[in-house]
């Protein structure tokens, strides 16, 4: 009997994949625990419509995403912290305190585990900070760390 997996069943495979079971396991397994549908017309054609409404989404979510990297690339923030000796920091920049700088300075909502830093910003300078709005777009914001 052919299936459409409505979650993913482990040794099958995953949510919305077509597969191919014995009938007692899909009779008295995948159907009754409402892991899968009977591949009829209907609900093939319901999972092809599905599939297309979720590329769409997927699509309008890459496009927003592109947007925002090209108005963050042109933009950049300044951060004041004090300072010892040297230029050395008391302290060092995270990534929460870049997130509020965002929030404050230019009205931008973005997750602090978007923010991509190697290690905390202990100088004084600029310094460009990948952010990950999207796993295919990557923006760099720039934050310049001043003394106070």
């Amino acid at each position: 009997m052919e299936v459409i997996l409505t979650a993913d069943v482990k040794g099958h495979g995953k949510k919305g994949d077509i597969v191919k079971v014995s009938d007692g396991y899909a009779r008295n397994f995948i159907l009754p625990k409402k892991l899968g549908l009977e591949a009829t017309p209907k609900n093939l054609n319901d999972l092809k419509l599905q599939k297309a409404a979720e590329a769409k989404r997927a699509q309008e979510l890459l496009e927003e995403a592109q947007a925002l990297a090209a108005s963050i690339a042109e933009k950049s923030i300044t951060l004041r912290v004090k300072t010892g000796e040297g230029g050395r920091t008391f302290g060092s920049v995270s990534t929460k305190e870049i997130a509020q700088a965002l929030r404050d300075q230019l009205s931008l909502e973005i997750d602090k585990k978007k923010l991509v830093l190697a290690e905390p910003l202990k100088n004084l300078g600029t310094f460009t900070v990948p952010v990950k709005l999207h796993p295919k777009v990557t923006a760099e914001l720039k934050v310049k760390v001043d003394e106070l």
